[in-house]
C-alpha cells in the first residue's frame, strides 16, 4: 500500500500542474513583420561583479503588461531573447537573495531591431552600495544562503588534473590519497554530478573521481545543511560537481591535453545549438605511468601469554587508464516547456603487481614471500531525461525526471606464496564480477503563493538491483589444474528500494528575515540472499527527516544563519558486500550485510559577511550520530582443538565468515576488518573561511576546520571510547600579472584523524601553477605538485584488546604537468535555460578511509 501511495502521488502532481498550462497567444513565436528583434545582456552582482547565473528573466509587453517571453541567465550571467516582434517592452529580473530589478521602455524598430545591455547590476538584499568597496575581479569562492560554491574553472593549479585535485582546493573538504572525501572531518558525504548520483560512485568513489578531468568541472557546490528537497542520505553533507555545459548559438568546442611525469589526459568538448535545439558531446581519457608504492604492515597480539608478531614489507607497481564521455541534447518547445536528455559512459582499468616479504614470530616462526597480480576493469553508463514546465507566475515550475544507471565490474587476482614451511604454499585465483542497475523516478513541483511564500514538494522512487558473483580457485603444489573452493565461492543478490516524499516552505519576512522549513519521509525496503548459502535477510524502515533554516540579513552583505537537519545514512552496496578480500590470508576484509542505517542530527550557526573586499564565512556546528558505521578490526585465533575465538563479540554473519575462513587455511591467526555499527559519535566544531583582494591583483584565501571526535561503543561486554580533535587548514593565493596571465599557489594540511580504534596520519600537499592565454582561443599552463617531497605517507593505526596493528603506503605525489587548451567555433552565447537534472540520488554511505573493496572490485 505504501508503494502504491507513492505512485499515486506521482500522477497527482502531474495532473495538478497540467491544468495550469500557459496561454501562448500573443507570444513572440506568432505572426508579424518579417523582421524580428533580439534583446541580450549580462546580469552581475553589484558588489563583487560576479555573474548572476540562473536568474529569472521575464519579457513584458509595455502596453498590455502581458508576459511575452522569458528564461534564465547562463553560467556567465548572460541571456538572449530572440525572434521578438518589433515593439516596446519591459524587462524584469529576479533571483533569490537579490532585490528585483526592472528596465522599462526597450523599443525594437525596423531600423534598430536589436537591443544589448552590457551590464545589469543586481543588488543583494540588505546591501548599502555606499559602504561596500566594489572589486571587479573573478570570484573563486562564493557564499550563498544554502551552500558554498567553488568556481573550479578559475583555478589554474588544477589544469590537466582530475576531480580529486579540484576537491582538495575546496574549502571545508579533505581528500586522502585514495580519493576518499571528508566534509568538516566527517567522511559520510554524498557526491553528485550535475545534481544526480551516478553508479560510477557505487563501488569506489575515490577511483571514480580520478576518471573525471578537472578541465570538465565548472564548479563544486558544498551543501552542509541540505533542505527537505534533497535525499535524506549523506550525514556529513552533499558535494555537487557541476560540469561545463554551454548553451550557445552555432558550433563551438575545445580541445585540451596535459602530460606530466605521473599521468596524462586529453579532453574534447563540442557544443551545437540551432534555435531551440541544442546538442553537446564530450570525450576524455587519462592514463598513469607505472608507479612504485612501497608498503609496510605490522601486527602484534598476545594470546594466553604468548606474544606474536607479523611484519610485511613490500612494493607494488601499478598503472591505470580510463575513458569517459557524454552526449546530451535539449529542445525548448516554447518559453515555458523544455526537455533535456543525456547519456554518459565511463570506464576504468588498472593493474598492480606486487611482492611482499613477511616474517612472523611467536605463535608462528615463519618467513615467506607473496607475489600478487591484480587486474580490474569497470564500466558503466547513466541515461537521464528531464522534462521541465514553467508557468507565467515567476518561479512556478513542474519537473519530471527518469534515470537509468548501470555499472559492471570485474576484478581478478592471482596469488603465489612460498616460504620455509610447506603449509605456507598458496597458488590461488580470485574473481569478483559485479553488476549494479539503478532506476530512478522523480517529480518536483514549485508553487509561489506570493513573493514571500513558496512551496517546494515532490516524490521520488529509487530501485536498486545488485549482483556480486565471486569465485575462488586454488591449486596444490605440483598440480596442473585449479579446483574451485566451494566454501568461498557464491553469488550475492541485493535489492534496495527507497520511496520518498517531501514538502518545504520558503518564507520571507520583510527584507531581512528568511525561513526554509520542511520535512521528508523516506521508506526503505531491502533484502538479500545467496545462490548457494541458505542465509537470507530482509528489512524495512521509515524515517521522518525534518529541516529548518532561519536567516537574518544585515548591512554590508552580511548575514547570520541558524539551521537544523536530520539525516540518514544507509549501508551502501560496498559496505555490505560479503566478498572476502583475501590477497593476504592473515589480514582479510569484507562487507557486513547485518549493518543498520545511521541517523544524524546536525545543528549549525553560520555568519558570513563582505566588508570592503574581505569575505568572511564562520560556522559553529554540532553533530550527533547513532549507530555510526565505521571500519572495525578484530583478531581471531584457532586453538589446537579447532575452537575459534575473537577479541570482540561479532555479528552472526561475521562469525560465520571467520569460522569458515580459519577452517580452510593453514593459519590459525588472522586479523579481519569489516564494517559495523559501533555505537554513538558526537562532534563539536568550528570552521572559518576568508578571502581578501589586495590592489585588484592579489587575492589571498584561507580557512580551517577544528572538530572534536567523541565516540563510544559497547562491543560485547567491552566499552570502547575515544576522544580527540581533528584539524585541517588550507591557504592559497592568486596573483594576476596582467590580463590573461595568472599565477596561483596552494597549501593544504590535514592533521591526524582519529577513529574508534586508532587514527590515520597527517599529511600536507602544496601546489603552484601558472596559466597564460595565447590570443583569444588558446592557453598554456604549467603546474607543480609537492615539489618539496617526492612521496606522501598514508595509512592507519589500530589498537584493540591485546593487539596493535598499523599499515603504511608511500604514494608518489611529486609531479610536474604541462597543459594546453584550444577553443574553436563561433563563441556567441544565447539565452540559457537551467538544464541540470532534478535527480539527486544522494542517499548512501560510500565508505570512509581504508575501506575494503566493493562490488566487482
Amino acid at each position: 500500500m505504501k508503494k502504491v501511495l507513492f505512485l499515486t502521488l506521482f500522477v497527482l502532481l502531474g495532473m495538478l500542474a497540467y491544468g495550469q498550462r500557459p496561454n501562448f497567444s500573443g507570444g513572440s513565436r506568432g505572426g508579424g513583420p518579417s523582421i524580428t528583434g533580439n534583446i541580450s545582456g549580462v546580469l552581475t552582482d553589484s558588489v563583487s561583479g560576479a555573474a548572476v547565473e540562473f536568474a529569472t528573466v521575464v519579457l513584458i509587453d509595455a502596453k498590455s503588461q502581458k508576459q511575452i517571453d522569458g528564461g534564465l541567465t547562463d553560467e556567465k550571467g548572460e541571456f538572449r531573447l530572440s525572434n521578438l516582434k518589433l515593439g516596446t517592452y519591459n524587462l524584469s529580473f529576479t533571483f533569490m537573495g537579490y532585490q528585483g530589478k526592472e528596465i522599462k521602455g526597450i523599443t525594437l524598430t525596423g531600423k534598430d531591431p536589436d537591443y544589448k545591455i552590457d551590464n545589469i547590476p543586481l543588488v543583494a538584499e540588505g546591501v548599502n552600495l555606499e559602504e561596500v568597496e566594489v572589486v571587479g575581479q573573478e570570484v573563486l569562492v562564493e557564499n550563498k544562503i544554502d551552500k558554498l560554491v567553488y568556481n573550479a574553472d578559475k583555478d589554474v593549479t588544477t589544469k590537466g588534473g582530475d576531480a580529486t585535485d579540484v576537491l582538495r582546493n575546496v574549502p571545508l573538504l579533505e581528500v586522502d590519497f585514495d580519493g576518499n572525501v571528508s566534509l568538516r572531518g566527517a567522511s559520510n558525504v554524498t557526491i553528485l554530478i550535475n545534481g544526480k548520483l551516478s553508479t560510477l560512485f557505487g563501488a569506489n568513489p575515490g577511483e571514480a573521481l580520478q576518471t573525471i578531468s578537472a578541465d570538465q568541472i565548472k564548479s563544486v557546490e558544498v551543501v552542509t545543511t541540505p533542505t527537505a528537497k534533497y535525499d535524506g542520505e549523506g550525514t556529513a553533507g552533499i558535494i555537487n560537481i557541476i560540469t561545463k555545459k554551454k548553451s550557445i548559438e552555432g558550433f563551438t568546442g575545445s580541445v585540451s591535453t596535459a602530460i606530466g611525469n605521473r599521468n596524462g589526459r586529453a579532453n574534447i568538448n563540442t557544443n551545437l545549438a540551432r534555435g531551440r535545439f541544442g546538442l553537446n558531446a564530450n570525450v576524455s581519457s587519462y592514463f598513469s605511468w607505472p608507479l612504485d608504492r612501497p608498503s609496510e604492515f605490522y601486527r602484534e597480539n598476545t594470546v594466553n601469554g604468548i606474544t606474536s608478531t607479523l611484519s610485511q614489507i613490500g612494493v607494488g607497481t601499478g598503472t591505470s587508464f580510463g575513458p569517459r564521455g557524454s552526449i546530451g541534447a535539449f529542445y525548448d518547445f516554447n518559453a515555458y516547456s523544455s526537455i533535456n536528455t543525456s547519456v554518459s559512459f565511463f570506464g576504468r582499468g588498472g593493474s598492480n603487481d606486487s611482492r611482499i616479504d613477511a616474517t612472523s614470530t611467536g605463535l608462528f616462526d615463519q618467513n615467506y614471500t607473496r607475489f600478487l597480480d591484480n587486474t580490474s576493469l569497470r564500466g558503466g553508463f547513466d541515461w537521464t531525461t528531464d522534462y521541465r514546465k514553467k508557468f507565467k507566475t515567476p518561479e512556478q515550475e513542474l519537473s519530471m525526471a527518469f534515470q537509468l544507471s548501470g555499472n559492471k565490474s570485474d576484478n581478478e587476482s592471482t596469488i603465489l606464496q612460498e616460504g620455509d614451511d610447506p603449509s605456507l604454499f598458496r597458488d590461488e585465483r580470485n574473481d569478483n564480477d559485479g553488476l549494479n542497475l539503478e532506476y530512478t523516478l522523480q517529480t518536483d513541483y514549485v508553487h509561489p503563493f506570493s513573493n514571500s511564500v513558496k512551496l517546494e514538494t515532490g516524490v521520488k522512487a529509487i530501485l536498486r538491483r545488485i549482483d556480486s558473483d565471486y569465485l575462488y580457485e586454488e591449486r596444490q603444489e605440483g598440480d596442473l589444474d585449479y579446483t574451485i573452493d566451494q566454501s568461498r565461492t557464491d553469488e550475492f543478490g541485493y535489492v534496495q528500494d527507497v520511496y520518498a516524499g517531501y514538502a518545504s516552505f520558503n518564507l520571507k519576512f520583510g527584507k531581512n528575515w528568511g525561513v526554509v522549513a520542511g520535512a521528508r519521509y523516506e521508506l526503505t525496503d531491502i533484502s538479500g540472499d545467496f545462490r548457494d548459502d541458505p542465509t537470507t535477510f530482509a528489512n524495512d524502515y521509515g524515517n521522518v527527516l525534518p529541516s529548518l533554516i532561519i536567516s537574518r540579513n544585515f548591512k554590508n552583505f552580511s548575514s547570520l544563519k541558524a539551521s537544523y537537519t536530520k539525516r540518514i545514512q544507509r549501508p551502501s552496496l560496498r559496505t555490505i558486500n560479503p566478498y572476502i578480500q583475501v590477497e593476504d590470508n592473515r589480514n582479510i576484509s569484507f562487507g557486513n550485510p547485518d549493518l543498520n542505517p545511521e541517523l544524524t542530527d546536525q545543528y549549525d550557526l553560520t555568519y558570513q559577511a563582505f566588508i570592503k573586499g574581505l569575505v568572511i564565512n564562520a560556522s559553529v556546528f554540532y553533530r550527533t550520530t547513532s549507530q555510526t558505521i565505521e571500519n572495525f578490526t578484530d583478531v581471531a585465533f584457532q586453538d589446537d582443538g579447532g575452537i575459534v575465538t575473537t577479541i570482540y563479540d561479532q555479528s552472526t554473519f561475521t562469525n560465520e565468515i571467520v569460522d569458515r575462513f580459519l577452517g580452510e587455511v593453514a593459519d590459525r591467526e588472522v586479523s579481519f576488518t569489516t564494517f559495523r555499527n559501533i555505537g554513538r559519535a558526537e562532534s563539536l566544531g568550528f570552521s572559518l573561511f576568508s578571502s581578501k583582494t589586495i590592489a585588484k591583483k592579489l587575492t589571498i584565501r584561507g580557512g580551517f576546520t577544528l572538530a572534536s571526535y567523541n565516540a563510544e561503543a559497547t562491543i560485547g561486554d567491552q566499552l570502547v571510547e575515544r576522544d580527540a580533535w581533528n584539524f585541517n587548514a588550507n591557504l592559497s593565493g592568486t596573483y594576476t600579472i596582467k590580463k590573461g596571465f595568472r599565477v596561483e599557489a596552494r597549501g593544504f594540511f590535514r592533521g591526524r584523524r582519529q577513529t574508534l580504534q586508532g587514527f590515520t596520519p597527517s599529511f600536507t600537499i602544496f601546489s603552484v601553477g601558472a596559466n597564460r592565454d595565447i590570443g583569444k582561443r588558446a592557453s598554456l599552463g604549467l603546474s607543480v605538485l609537492n615539489p618539496h617531497r617526492e612521496n606522501n605517507v598514508f595509512g592507519s593505526e589500530s589498537r584493540g584488546e591485546n593487539f596493535y596493528q598499523f599499515n603504511r603506503v608511500e604514494f608518489p605525489f611529486r609531479s610536474f604537468r604541462v597543459n594546453f587548451r584550444l577553443k574553436f567555433g563561433k563563441l556567441n552565447f544565447k539565452q540559457a535555460r537551467e538544464r541540470r537534472s532534478k535527480i539527486r540520488n544522494n542517499d548512501q554511505i560510500r565508505g570512509g578511509d581504508n575501506e575494503g573493496e566493493g562490488f566487482g572490485n
